[in-house]
């Protein structure tokens, strides 16, 4: 009489964990995809930390020793334009800060910026191309989200006091730092080729966290 087959040996099994990825349960490594607002966010954390390097001492921008009255139009130019290249990371902080105090003076002005930045970045900049926006139970294609942000953007800047807080705390900022520019001695600065090589680089990495349209950003 024939002998009963032999039964194919029994491989270990394990079983994964409650609440794991198939992947991960395989023992693969493969990283876990970081959300586009979280890495816009760290672009512009590090595009920021670089930039502020090269900021100059606000003492130096501040000594009142080196101020004089400029002889002419030109030698007030020659003035702002040596000093614009030196303390550049300083005077961009000046007039960020004659915006952000025009913006807080107004506070429903500021809310509605706001709201219209967190409209672009929601809605179209960190958005997933294969998520349409749905509102009313109709799905809005690119296009037409793309245009109804700027038209929203239009009523909103145009319409309100938004967009003359923005010009008015820009030109504050701006006159602020051409009185300075031209009133402020700069024989006492020295910014050579390498120093101007590093400012150049640094003011471009200033707006690299906005990346390319296809980075993911």
């Amino acid at each position: 009489m024939a002998s009963a087959p032999t039964p194919p040996p029994l491989l270990p099994v394990t079983n994964p964990a409650p609440g794991s990825s198939p992947a991960t349960a395989g023992g693969s490594d493969a990283p876990i995809a970081q959300p586009a607002f979280r890495l816009f966010l760290s672009r512009v954390s590090d595009s920021a930390r670089r930039s502020l390097s090269d900021r100059r001492p606000w003492g130096e921008l501040l000594d009142r020793s080196a101020f004089s009255k400029p002889e002419s139009v030109s030698d007030a130019t020659s003035r702002l334009r040596r000093n614009l290249a030196y303390f550049r990371v300083n005077y961009a902080a000046v007039v960020a800060f004659a915006l952000g105090a025009s913006l807080l003076a107004h506070p429903f002005s500021l809310f509605i910026l706001l709201g219209l930045l967190a409209a672009w970045c929601f809605l179209y900049l960190f958005r997933a191309s294969d998520q349409p926006v749905v509102l009313f139970g109709r799905a809005f294609s690119d296009r037409e989200t793309l245009l109804g942000l700027v038209g929203a953007s239009f009523v909103l800047l145009f319409f309100t006091s938004v967009a003359s807080l923005i010009i008015s705390g820009l030109l504050v900022g701006g006159a602020l730092v051409a009185a300075h520019g031209a009133f402020r001695m700069p024989e006492d600065l020295f910014l050579d080729e390498p120093n101007a090589a590093a400012g150049n680089s640094a003011a471009q990495g200033l707006l690299s966290f906005l990346g390319a349209p296809g980075s993911g950003v």
